[in-house]
């Protein structure tokens, strides 16, 4: 495990620092990459952490150019206002509606367009919007490298929890698969170690979710069922401690399958209840 603070090389252009927010739902902590040599871009600059802001400064002096973000969850983006005031760096990526969640200090010039490349001396960094986790998620492709900043789309030892309203499952597998439409080679995650193999990842990732959705109905099939009663039976191989992080991403599966046309709601005793749609 890569120790906080420490800068460890990647490759030629790519180094890494890892914040310390170890936890549950960050695993060692957010990845804080730092791209290029003689002008810089740093991706995620992550929580706005005393320490894990000067190990940034110091790797990065007085190159830094750009400092995008994959999205503005709170391990991700804050140290991004800071980072930026103490380089007048340019901030990248895009922002989204207030649900409580975001990280509302991160406030670029402009929403960066998909498919849009920002470049330095000696690496090209190409916008994929992917919207699933997050509606404003990005994630960034190293065109140089094929490697791929894949901040909370794809993490390294979990899978990511969609949270709705900004959260969406349709959208997220959309965008999982969308990634197999670039050359990626390696994903760079937003924890974790790299992964080399995106194609098996992502179609793992989407095997996982459709699964969860076999589950659904199997529990569906017996009677209409609460978010409560349902997240035992889909959930069943999670830790109960985890379960009210899994019923948000449950949640998500069934407003997918509700637009689908596949699963209803009613209320029932004052509670939501879902079944089999006819």
């Amino acid at each position: 495990m890569q120790p906080h603070g420490e800068v460890r090389t990647l490759s030629g252009r790519v180094r890494r620092i890892v914040a310390p927010n170890p936890g549950p739902m960050t695993g060692p902590g957010t990845n804080t990459y730092i791209v290029g040599e003689s002008d810089l871009v740093l991706v995620d600059p992550g929580p706005a952490v005393a320490s894990h802001v000067d190990a940034i400064l110091a790797c990065v002096g007085d190159r830094l150019r750009y400092i995008a973000c994959t999205h503005t969850h709170p391990d991700h983006s804050p140290a991004a206002a800071v980072v930026a005031d103490a380089t007048g760096a340019e901030l990248v990526g895009r922002t989204t509606a207030d649900d409580r969640h975001q990280d509302l200090s991160f406030q670029p010039a402009s929403q960066i367009d998909d498919d849009e490349c920002i470049a330095g001396q000696d690496w090209t960094l190409r916008a994929i919007r992917t919207p699933g986790h997050v509606d404003n998620h990005v994630c960034y492709l190293l065109e140089e490298e094929g490697m791929v900043f894949a901040g909370d789309h794809i993490m390294n030892g979990s899978t990511v929890v969609i949270v709705p309203p900004g959260g969406n499952m349709a959208d997220y597998i959309a965008s999982l698969r969308r990634l197999l439409d670039y050359q990626v080679k390696v994903v760079a995650p937003g924890h974790g170690e790299l992964i080399q193999d995106c194609r098996g990842e992502v179609e793992k990732l989407v095997r996982h979710r459709l699964m969860r959705e076999a589950k659904v109905f199997a529990a569906l099939d017996q009677r209409p069922q609460s978010l409560d009663e349902l997240v035992v039976n889909v959930y069943d191989d999670v830790d109960p401690m985890m379960h009210e992080w899994a019923k948000l991403s449950l949640l998500a599966h069934l407003i997918k399958l509700e637009g689908e046309g596949k699963t209803l709601k009613t209320p029932v005793s004052g509670a939501d209840h879902w079944q089999r749609a006819a």
